[in-house]
């Protein structure tokens, strides 16, 4: 299971959207949090899964669930959720942020582009 080290509850999240897709102007599905440094990264479903790939380029093991009303925790190694602590807010993106998202960048033919 997680330790200490691999949770930060003190770091605030990246952003309000996954950081790489916001950078080349891409969308994402559901956004998931990094419990160690905040990056926000794209869910395994969305285009690109950038929260995966966080963590194959980091070896940071544990994610959150950013959206809101989603409390779980995620360990990459185990593959296990877990209920984890309170981290630092805001604990979800905005709740008048679309899913998908972002606003204007999410094509209509979305559900078809999905893995």
């Amino acid at each position: 299971m997680a330790t200490h080290d691999e949770i930060n509850v003190d770091v605030p999240p990246s952003g309000t959207g996954c950081a790489e897709c916001m950078q080349a102007g891409g969308w994402w599905l559901h956004l998931r949090r990094c419990a160690q440094c905040g990056h926000i990264g794209c869910c395994d479903n969305s285009p690109h899964q950038h929260a995966t790939k966080h963590f194959h380029a980091t070896r940071h093991p544990v994610i959150r669930s950013f959206e809101p009303g989603e409390t779980w925790f995620y360990d990459f190694r185990s593959k296990q959720f877990f209920d984890g602590p309170a981290l630092h807010p805001p604990l979800s993106h905005p709740i008048d942020q679309p899913v998908p998202g972002p606003k204007g960048k999410v094509p209509e033919d979305w559900e078809d582009l999905l893995m």
